[in-house]
């Protein structure tokens, strides 16, 4: 878009193009979100706004209770806002303008996290995610847990690059309004592939790093029934 300066009142000169600001990073912070909130809540609990990303910040292998969520519109921060100190579950939870910089930090510490960067892993952290996952029984399937919303099959097909998919093996959760849950399932041609996809267990996909977790072909079904 052009300006004109003082050109409009007469002068004889006008100013040259007026370059434009670039719009608001739209990222809310949240914090005293419940211990086993999921994306699925934060979704609720923003219902009518458009979500890109959700981002749950650890610490020292902890969910903090704190996340960053990213909209998709500069004045939907506006709106997020209006939620503050409404409630998911029995917490009321507090919501706070945030900034780009912000964001991309937190990311950077949940990566070095997920590949071990921090020196304090929790041991109950350990026995619940790594402990728990090697000795569950393995059956073809896996759940996958953080993907991105804009994540598709395409996307879940290249995160498993190394394993041989059909589109028709992945199936990506939504919720009862269509949108996704940042779950989905995958089934591989047998239980010694799903055990050894679980390599690829908290490697990122996008800017999330993604979870991984032994399922079974009824969870499956379930959540395709869900999705209907």
């Amino acid at each position: 878009m052009f300006y004109r300066g003082y050109g409009d009142v007469g002068n004889g000169y006008e100013m040259g193009p007026k370059r434009q600001r670039p719009p608001p990073f739209p990222v809310v912070r949240l914090q005293g979100l419940p211990f086993d909130c999921l994306e699925a809540d934060i979704e609720e609990f923003f219902h009518g706004l458009d979500i890109v990303d959700v981002l749950f910040v650890h610490k020292n292998g902890k969910f903090t209770g704190e996340a960053y969520c990213v909209l998709a519109y500069p004045l939907q921060v506006d709106f997020a806002l209006q939620r503050n100190r409404q409630n998911i579950g029995r917490r009321y939870v507090e919501v706070f303008i945030s900034k780009r910089k912000e964001y991309y930090k937190a990311i950077a510490n949940e990566v070095s996290e997920s590949r071990g960067g921090s020196p304090h892993q929790s041991v109950s952290r350990a026995k619940s995610f790594d402990n728990g996952k090697d000795s569950a029984e393995h059956t073809g399937v896996l759940r996958l847990r953080g993907l991105p919303f804009s994540t598709g099959k395409d996307d879940i097909m290249d995160f498993f690059k190394d394993f041989v998919l059909s589109v028709d093996s992945i199936h990506i959760t939504v919720n009862s309004e269509g949108r996704s849950t940042g779950e989905a399932f995958v089934g591989f041609a047998n239980a010694e592939d799903s055990k050894a996809a679980m390599a690829e267990d908290r490697k990122t996909l996008g800017n999330r790093y993604v979870e991984l977790f032994p399922s079974s072909h009824e969870e499956l079904d379930a959540a395709i029934l869900r999705g209907r």
